[in-house]
């Protein structure tokens, strides 16, 4: 572990040279799909409905969908993958959430006011921060600036009828030629949701808080270095797909940036950042009514970490190089209260103290052939090492592995080419990849850990192999002064697919479950996602827009795989002015036919969502106010959907209000 921290601490310190930059005349197009989630100035005037959640941007994209255990802290999936396939990141902050049970993701620790897009990339193109398969979402906070001295304040309110949903905001930023520094504070607290029918769905209350800071000094002309921390908190949240709530959820994630702007370099841009974070989370089944055995369930999760990325062009080069790691603790115990008082408590750790260390070199180079066409190329190797810290959890392991080891090393790679083309009307482009995962903590050390989805206690594995994915990717658009058309499609072939199955020589820890399921490696799986989008402007004001997406997944003895979405769809007509915008729109999901009984599926009907939002933005004296109202589920359905844990149905009809002052 010496040597880990050596290559930790002296990952930084990378020398760069600098020479003449030659005239830059050909630019690579750009392949990554971001979502804009808002910037203090235009907050209002950036959706119909501007203090929806993170999630409720994220699901914007084709690439990104939702798993739902009650009103809070959803689950990104991209690619129809899960969070152990992807890469959810903060300003390329590596994150670890603390909970077994995954009821906080990394997405549930900000907020729409500490940022302002989302990067999502498919596939190995989002590997510049790590190891992943399905993907990447970088969420990227506002952007900050020096400039004349300048104040500025935000205060933002929002209403939700349904659950009663109360959210109080405000903002401060100050910038002078020198200096600046950015605050914000925001806060939610809502009751039980009702489905459509007036049906009140029990715990799914919730109560956070989110406090964000960033300052930033300028060194000199081209230095800068920036400090920045985010605290959340979450308290009293419901999760009414599963048997327990969450007491408390609260994280603490700075950093510290130093970005350098060569002058008459082949460099444009040198960032280097060094971070910490830490996730406390204790889930609760205190309310419940009826409880068989009382648990305490606290989790554990802090990361150290670093990244130093240089960005450089020469000629019809344009370079990317990131050097990266992070090191991480992750612990969770589980201990059980009988209800005879005279009998002892039983204790055990559900994650075991599991360290992981992981340091890893990207590397991108997008070759512009003409300035209608490149070749982007880039690979990335990482040495990932985890080791179980904890005596008694190691032990407890070795009771289904004797021979198992404290400390597992792997080395994972990632290669990735994409050639784009665009021109006139046309662009399209072809990729192929291939990446390597570890497992996760869950997968690899996990103890007794109950999934409420297929009612089964789950156990780690750790002499499973790197999971291994072959991808292919490509797109074709038209696109004209007023409209647009694209097609974009992926296809994986996973091998080594990681999933829990059934072991019948085991017997289950929780009281009522079918069973235990092991961590084993299936020879393969396939998933397909092809999807459409298009918007046509009809007038200068008026603007139309819609997309449909349908994936498609199976392992390799033809069972479909858990959470693969049916054929999905979306339109909106949007209209929009200086002052007053508004929007209608229909979405909905067909049939799921292609469940999985084997995981825990089952049918879920079709199902069709009418929503509506009205905007108008105005000024008195020097403040500048933005309104919006607007209505969702208008014709109050009763529905469930693929993503939705144990069938919970959604929120019913929703009229919701928000307001944003600037002054």
């Amino acid at each position: 572990m010496k040597r880990y921290l050596l290559c930790f601490l002296l990952g930084p310190i990378v020398a760069v040279m600098a020479q003449e930059t030659p005239k830059d005349t050909v630019k690579p197009l750009e392949l990554k799909e971001i979502i804009v989630i808002g910037k203090k100035t235009p907050l209002a005037e950036r959706q119909s409905k501007t203090l929806s959640s993170i999630d409720e941007y994220l699901q914007k994209s084709m690439k990104v969908g939702m798993i739902k255990r009650g009103a809070y802290a959803w689950e990104p999936i991209i690619n129809s993958m899960a969070t152990e396939r992807t890469l959810v990141t903060i300003d390329g902050m590596r994150i670890f959430g603390a909970c077994t049970d995954k009821m906080d993701p990394i997405t549930s620790y900000v907020e729409v006011s500490n940022l302002s897009e989302a990067t999502v990339c498919s596939g190995q193109e989002g590997a510049c921060y790590g190891s992943t398969i399905g993907g990447s979402v970088d969420l990227k906070r506002n952007p900050n600036a020096f400039s004349n001295k300048k104040w500025d304040f935000n205060f933002n309110s929002g209403f939700e009828s349904n659950n009663r949903q109360k959210i109080i905001g405000a903002s401060v930023t100050y910038a002078d030629s020198l200096f600046y520094f950015d605050t914000d504070f925001m806060s939610r607290n809502a009751d039980n949701y009702k489905a459509g029918n007036d049906r009140e769905i029990l715990f799914s209350q919730f109560k956070k808080i989110n406090f964000s800071g960033t300052s930033g000094f300028k060194l000199a002309k081209n230095h800068l270095v920036e400090a920045s921390v985010i605290y959340d908190k979450a308290t009293n949240v419901g999760y009414p797909a599963l048997p327990m709530d969450v007491s408390l959820a609260e994280a603490l994630i700075t950093s510290l940036k130093w970005d350098y702007v060569p002058i008459q370099s082949i460099v444009n841009d040198w960032e280097t950042k060094i971070y910490f974070n830490t996730i406390t989370h204790r889930m609760d089944d205190t309310h419940r009514p009826s409880v068989p055995i009382h648990m305490d369930m606290p989790g554990w999760s802090s990361t150290y970490g670093y990244y130093s990325k240089v960005k450089a062009v020469a000629a019809n080069h344009h370079w990317v190089f990131n050097l990266s790691a992070f090191y991480n603790q992750s612990k969770a115990e589980m201990t059980m209260y009988p209800q005879d008082p005279n009998e002892n408590p039983m204790f055990m750790y559900t994650w075991p103290d599991v360290r992981t260390f992981y340091q890893g070199f990207y590397a991108e180079d997008d070759y512009a052939f003409t300035c209608h066409s490149g070749l982007k190329v880039s690979g990335a190797v990482g040495l990932h090492s985890n080791k179980v810290a904890s005596t008694f959890g190691l032990e407890s392991l070795q009771i289904f592995y004797p021979d198992m080891k404290a400390e597992r090393q792997r080395i994972l790679k990632s290669l990735a080419l994409n050639y784009h083309y665009g021109k006139d009307i046309v662009t399209y482009g072809l990729g192929i990849a291939y990446g390597e995962r570890a497992p996760s903590v869950s997968e690899g050390y996990g103890f007794y850990l109950y999934n409420s989805f297929d009612n089964y206690d789950q156990i780690g594995n750790p002499n499973l192999k790197n999971e291994k994915s072959v991808e292919g990717n490509g797109f074709v658009g038209f696109q004209s002064k007023k409209g647009s058309v694209k097609v974009t499609a992926s296809y994986f072939h996973i091998v080594n697919y990681i999933i829990a199955q059934p072991h019948a020589d085991l017997v289950p820890m929780t009281i009522g479950a079918n069973g235990v399921k092991v961590y084993n490696a299936v020879p393969y799986a396939t998933i397909w996602n092809v999807g459409w989008n298009a918007a046509y402007k009809l007038t200068p004001e008026l603007k139309w827009k819609g997309q449909v997406l349908y994936t498609y997944g199976k392992d390799s003895k033809e069972v479909n795989l858990p959470f693969i979405s049916p054929l999905s769809y979306t339109t909106d007509l949007v209209y929009h002015t200086n002052k007053y915008s508004a929007e209608l729109s229909l979405q909905g999901n067909a049939t799921q036919t292609r469940y999985s009984p084997y995981y825990g599926e089952d049918r879920t009907p079709d199902y069709a969502l009418i929503n509506a939002g009205f905007g108008y933005n105005f000024k008195i004296g020097s403040c500048s106010f933005g309104l919006r109202a607007g209505v969702e589920n208008l014709l109050d359905t009763y529905y469930t959907t693929y993503s939705d844990w144990n069938n919970i149905p959604r929120m019913g009809r929703n009229f919701y209000t928000d307001l944003v002052v600037k002054f």
